[in-house]
């Protein structure tokens, strides 16, 4: 399954979450301008060294614990930024609201360091760079999950090869399957041989669920219920009660 939207609007503007996209695009941008050795070398310099987290090498640029935060905003490559990218504007808006924009921010950066810190401790003498924004984003689902169980979410399933679908299902079947996966995916990998970070991402979305009720407002409660919503077959979407369109992804 692969969110494509949800339908769970929130009146207000999402504003740290439109920066932290656009900046990570910026860096995103800056990296491809560079020659590749250079880029490399800023991968290394910028990224979170687990042996240089824990004292067994010396890294530049930056003192070493700011690479736990400089990390979130670097990729390494287009697919690696675009997908990220795309779940944070998805799930982003709802829990920035729900928290304030201040409170969101920190608690976006304190997930990011939880979940660099999960995956560095299952390797700390690797010399792998951990870059990407998916570890903070993983405190996002997490807590979008503890908020919002049941919003909907459009997701495309390829039932069978070359036949896809867009499916509306409550955001707990695609974040809890979501989390299933990294955590079984996490037990099998090496994070020494680097790949994707997957106890990063199993580290940033507990730190999100855990952090969820210290960071959002008070009069925000958790497990809400969403209005209830029918799907229309014949139209392909989805109306509230009261005839309101779906909210669309960030192409519609």
């Amino acid at each position: 399954m692969f969110p494509i939207s949800d339908d769970n609007p929130e009146p207000g503007r999402p504003l740290v979450t439109w920066a932290i996209i656009a900046v990570c695009i910026a860096v995103f941008l800056w990296e491809m301008s560079l020659p590749a050795d250079e880029a490399d070398r800023a991968l290394l310099q910028f990224g979170a060294i687990p042996a240089a987290l824990f004292g067994s090498m010396a890294v530049g640029a930056v003192p070493v614990w700011a690479t736990i935060f400089t990390s979130m905003f670097m990729h390494a490559s287009l697919g690696h930024v675009g997908g990220n990218m795309l779940y944070l504007w998805i799930f982003g808006d709802n829990v920035e609201l729900a928290m304030g924009r201040v409170r969101f921010l920190v608690f976006y950066l304190v997930c990011g360091a939880a979940a660099a810190l999960a995956q560095a401790l299952q390797a700390p003498e690797s010399i792998i760079p951990l870059v990407g924004a998916s570890g903070a984003i993983s405190g996002v689902l997490g807590s979008y999950l503890l908020i919002h169980p049941f919003g909907r979410v459009r997701v495309l399933i390829m039932p069978l090869p070359f036949f896809v679908r867009v499916v509306t299902v409550p955001s707990l079947v695609v974040l809890g399957f979501w989390f299933i996966i990294q955590f079984l995916s996490g037990l099998s990998s090496d994070g020494a041989k680097g790949g994707v970070a997957f106890w990063a991402h199993v580290g940033g979305f507990i730190a999100g669920m855990v952090l969820a009720p210290i960071f959002k407002r008070r009069d925000v409660p958790l497990l809400q219920r969403g209005t209830p919503r029918i799907f229309d077959a014949r139209r392909g979407d989805e109306r509230r009660d009261g005839g309101e369109g779906p909210r669309r992804g960030p192409w519609s």
